[in-house]
């Protein structure tokens, strides 16, 4: 039997751990270098992808085209792979509420391609058992056999087509969501001048809290920028449930303030010029904007994350 071809968009981060472990699975990998930065030419170098050179020829190869991109790019990839007419099986494996996945599934399918919605949950896949790829619709079997004997654990989830993305945004509407408010409570207990009696408090009635709070921090500064899109995004899956969808609009606010430590992955400080230009949506600092020192108290981690607090 022929090894099924799978065309990767894009080898990101998480993209090119997705395309190794196909690889490794005995797929062939396509990759598209049109337009791409030498960042992610070196990824698909080092992973030993095939490069296609154009979308239009990694369509017309390609068995399965997996999208793993940003989630405000989702619905835009689908566009320019349906418009290289892929008639195949399309797997949007992006963080994106069960509505955006229904607009890809109607742009796809009306190509002629096949629709599998996916959800990552873990980090990058470089050891076994941290990540899963959740599959869902009538193909999603198909797909997840791709995975067999890789470190990427494929698993297929019964229900509604789009499926597999509700459960990547009530699973990322805890774990990122919880993040982001420890993160905002830490800069509320500084600002407030309550920071030290706050750890000591949580160190009797609420064991592990602070250390959270410090991981959430180290952890996430670098790759805050991602989040932001991400949160919206579960903030739309809560709203069309009909469910208060203002917890992750101000948690997306909140990631949105680290932005100035975009891929940083051992932020330290910056000083003042790190908080300067607008805020999210454009909003300018005002001129009685505070600027709060978040500092990390965990232990060989020197990390300070300026954080604007607009009034």
């Amino acid at each position: 039997m022929a090894a099924a071809i799978a065309g990767l968009i894009h080898p990101g981060e998480m993209g090119v751990t997705v395309g190794a472990a196909l690889k490794t699975a005995g797929a062939r990998v396509l990759w598209a270098s049109a337009g791409r930065g030498e960042a992610t030419r070196s990824r698909a170098a080092d992973a030993g992808f095939e490069d296609a050179v154009t979308l239009a020829r990694l369509a017309a190869s390609c068995d399965f085209v997996f999208s793993v991109c940003p989630p405000h790019a989702a619905l835009e990839v689908s566009k320019e792979v349906a418009a290289e007419k892929f008639t195949g099986r399309y797997v949007d494996a992006n963080a994106i509420s069960p509505e955006a996945a229904r607009q890809v599934k109607q742009v796809v399918e009306a190509a002629g391609a096949s629709f599998i919605d996916g959800g990552i949950i873990g980090p990058p896949v470089r050891s076994p058992g941290t990540t899963r790829i959740y599959l869902s619709g009538p193909e999603a079997e198909a797909a997840a056999v791709l995975f067999d004997g890789s470190l990427l654990e494929a698993e297929v989830v019964e229900g509604a087509a789009t499926a597999a993305s509700a459960l990547k945004m009530a699973y990322a509407a805890w774990t990122k969501g919880s993040a982001a408010l420890l993160l905002a409570v830490r800069a509320l207990a500084r600002a407030e001048g309550i920071e030290e009696p706050l750890l000591r408090e949580w160190g009797i009635s609420q064991s592990g809290l602070e250390k959270r709070s410090d991981q959430a921090a180290t952890g996430n500064a670098f790759k805050a920028w991602r989040f932001v899109a991400e949160m919206d995004e579960i903030a739309r899956t809560f709203g069309s449930a009909g469910l208060p969808d203002g917890f992750h609009r101000a948690a997306a606010e909140v990631y949105a303030r680290l932005k100035c430590f975009k891929d940083r992955h051992a932020p330290v400080f910056q000083g003042p010029s790190c908080a300067t230009g607008a805020g999210r949506g454009g909003r300018k600092a005002a001129e009685n904007q505070n600027l709060i020192v978040i500092v990390s108290r965990a232990p060989r981690i020197a990390l300070s994350l300026w954080w604007h607090c607009f009034h």
